[in-house]
């Protein structure tokens, strides 16, 4: 506790920062007419005490103060003195005490709801509430800056990259291998057995669900449940505590991790929500943000209540200097200080949307996150929608950028339910240029699945979604599935079912890696994993969840499948082209892309518009594919035919004559369950073949002029 008068200090940066003598606290709010520091101890009974102290100094409307005698681990909030106006969004309320926006540490959890709400009765006309929240809320908590070195980024260029999405809890939960105390944690994702399986895989980036500290929803709460995907931020400096397998120890356990991966060449990318918080619309609880300056960070109507187009009950105002200078102060501690790789920004398009406007590309946020020296070194990946039809903007974000393609998971999936015929099909396929022309084919970041929805095993075994456990009768989660359950909803021990089942499941992640792109998949896919049909467990911090580890010969062959498809990907740099495919003649004399019917004759313009097509050849010249080595020299492959069959019958297909190839090797066969042809002999050019139903058949046509 400080004994001595506090100091001016500086207002930059901000946050909690030890300095000779003390910490330099410092903390934003333009409408305060002061703010006490609350240095947070316990009596004899283990009760909370305070000591508060006044940070007299105000510069840019910031409130700062070295304050003597405190050193890292004081655990520590602010209480706001200011107008309280709900008809202007101002909700300055002195008995709560408030989580820092820039905290680095953040300890412990909500305890009472009641004591939260700065409001009594309604929230818009009720009088301020006088309950004190001390003892009832997280705190923040002053950390030493460095710790365990990160390691020397991987660096990985984005046209090679193999993205994993996965939950730092649920991924290692259920991990034989990992030792108990270190199972859901940034520690158990850092364990030797783990790291091998990513190795052995193949992917070249983890994105970790939310990671930031985060809060449960009043509705959760009060149901016993919590938000167990992470998407409900309270501290966007500070990595979860929950992850941690010593509470305290959350930043160095997660610079372990990142060193962790960086040291076998993966890089770590974070999935951001900066598009909203934990504490949700004006009925929601005060727990930091709403109590320094509501509108100085969220967006408000002209009656004082929250914009929301999140879904989530409020919204950040990206327009607002003080949330461009969170958004980025946040980006660049984890990039710079943390060692991430990269970001997902979740409902990006609500970050384009300055003040609650359109959707602007080049807004103020999008453009200093891109503009930044740190930043734009770094992996940047949007999601290019968020709750309104404003904000889908799917191939609109700026040249920067990569994207979640929905239109390549929406396409795929129709394609091989039988749905449509192959025309958009065409596109995602050869990396979307009718989206992201003007960038580079990795700005379409591929994916079938995602956190949010059916994982591969359900999308081929249910028509329907099965929430029911997330007790919400059904309401919540998508409608639009667009799966497929071949015939029978749900788990069945019919061995026809299971077989066409496990086809699909090979054509869908075939067609995922073998796109131009960056392929993305979700945790567990390539071992079998199901929800049960429940395509939005945002809730479900259990085996609904959690990865299986358990051996099971289905999911033995699947890993198998998709361990040869990713090192085919890794192989073969036609396969992963940095260039789009423009028509232009290569060195064997023939285009770089060639779409053929199943005659074996090119596809002309009326091919295209069968919409009763079932059935599509993609030729890769690779003689001349553009791709290059580390050194930034062109490399040459071999050529390859992809040839997709979604119709329930087989069809009888020529390959290309000649000048395409003078022999074709078969090397991938989604018609057996780890993919290794039944007969990999060459055939010749003009060969007729059947291709039974529901195929996807890869075959290389080495080089004729090496």
């Amino acid at each position: 506790m400080p004994h001595t008068a506090p100091r001016p200090g500086h207002p930059f940066p901000l946050g909690a920062h030890p300095e000779s003598g003390g910490v330099r606290f410092a903390v934003a709010s333009s409408v305060a007419d002061a703010v006490e520091l609350c240095l947070i101890s316990e009596d004899d009974d283990g009760k909370p005490v305070e000591q508060r102290v006044e940070l007299a100094e105000r510069t840019f409307g910031i409130w700062h103060s070295v304050v003597p005698g405190v050193t890292p681990g004081q655990r520590y909030g602010y209480r706001v003195h200011g107008p309280y106006d709900t008809s202007r969004g101002l909700r300055c309320n002195p008995a709560k005490l408030l989580v820092d926006p820039y905290a680095r540490r953040v300890a412990g959890t909500v305890t009472d709801l009641n004591a939260t709400r700065g409001y009594r009765g309604d929230p818009m006309t009720g009088a301020p509430s006088r309950a004190d929240s001390l003892g009832s809320v997280p705190l923040s908590v002053v950390t030493s800056p460095g710790g365990p070195d990160t390691g020397r980024r991987p660096d990985v260029p984005f046209e090679e990259t193999v993205v994993y999405e996965l939950h730092v809890r649920g991924f290692t939960k259920l991990h034989p291998d990992v030792p108990k105390n270190l199972r859901g944690t940034y520690l158990g994702l850092a364990h030797p057995a783990v790291v091998e399986h990513l190795v052995r895989l193949g992917v070249t980036a983890v994105e970790l669900l939310p990671v930031h500290a985060h809060a449960d929803e009043p509705m959760l709460l009060r149901s016993g449940r919590h938000n167990y995907w992470g998407y409900s931020t309270l501290g966007y400096l500070a990595p979860h505590s929950g992850y941690a397998s010593r509470p305290g120890h959350e930043v160095e356990e997660f610079r372990t991790m990142v060193a962790a991966m960086h040291a076998v060449g993966i890089e770590v990318i974070l999935d951001v929500v900066y598009n909203h918080t934990c504490e949700g619309g004006v009925a929601g609880p005060t727990l930091s943000m709403r109590g320094f300056d509501a509108p100085a960070y969220y967006l408000m109507d002209d009656q004082g209540r929250d914009i929301d187009f999140t879904g989530c009950g409020n919204t950040l105002d990206p327009g607002s200097p003080t949330v461009v200078r969170l958004v980025t102060d946040s980006m660049r501690y984890f990039a710079a200080e943390l060692g991430v790789d990269g970001f997902r920004l979740d409902l990006a398009s609500a970050l384009g949307r300055p003040h609650g406007g359109g959707f602007d590309p080049d807004s103020a946020l999008l453009t200093a996150i891109t503009a930044d020296p740190v930043l734009s070194n770094r992996k940047l990946i949007a999601e290019p929608w968020d709750c309104t039809g404003e904000g889908y903007r799917v191939g609109g974000f700026g040249v920067q950028w990569a994207e979640w393609n929905g239109r390549f998971r929406d396409g795929a999936r129709d394609f091989w339910r039988g749905a449509t015929g192959p025309r958009d099909l065409a596109y995602r396929l050869s990396g979307s240029s009718d989206l992201y022309a003007g960038r580079r084919p990795w700005a379409s970041v591929n994916f079938i699945t995602a956190h949010d929805g059916f994982t591969l095993r359900d999308l081929v075994s249910y028509d329907h979604k099965h929430n029911h456990e997330n007790g919400e009768h059904g309401a919540d989660g998508t409608n639009d599935n667009r799966s497929w359950n071949c015939g029978v909803e749900g788990e069945t021990g019919d061995p026809g079912v299971l077989a066409l089942r496990d086809r699909q499941a090979r054509n869908l992640l075939g067609t995922l890696l073998l796109s131009t792109g960056t392929p993305m998949l979700v945790a567990g896919d390539e071992r079998w994993r199901t929800q049960h049909g429940n395509n939005n467990p945002y809730c479900l911090d259990n085996q609904t969840s959690w990865v299986d580890w358990s051996a099971d010969k289905r999911g033995d062959d699947l890993l198998a499948f998709t361990r040869r498809l990713i090192a085919l990907r890794a192989e073969s740099p036609a396969l992963r082209q940095p260039q789009f495919f423009d028509g232009r003649p290569t060195r064997s004399g023939e285009p770089d892309l060639v779409w053929f019917r199943p005659d074996g004759e090119p596809m002309v313009e009326t091919d295209w518009f069968d919409d009763g097509s079932r059935t599509i050849g993609m030729w890769i010249d690779g003689s001349e594919c553009l791709s290059r080595n580390r050194e930034g020299e062109l490399v040459a492959d071999d050529s390859w035919l992809l040839l997709l069959h979604a119709g329930a019958d087989a069809v009888e297909l020529a390959l290309p004559g000649e000048r395409y190839g003078r022999r074709y090797i078969p090397v991938l066969d989604s018609g057996t369950p780890r993919g290794i042809p039944k007969d990999a002999d060459p055939l010749p050019p003009g060969k007729r073949i059947v291709l039974p139903g529901r195929t996807l058949l890869l075959l290389r046509a080495p080089r004729i002029n090496p």
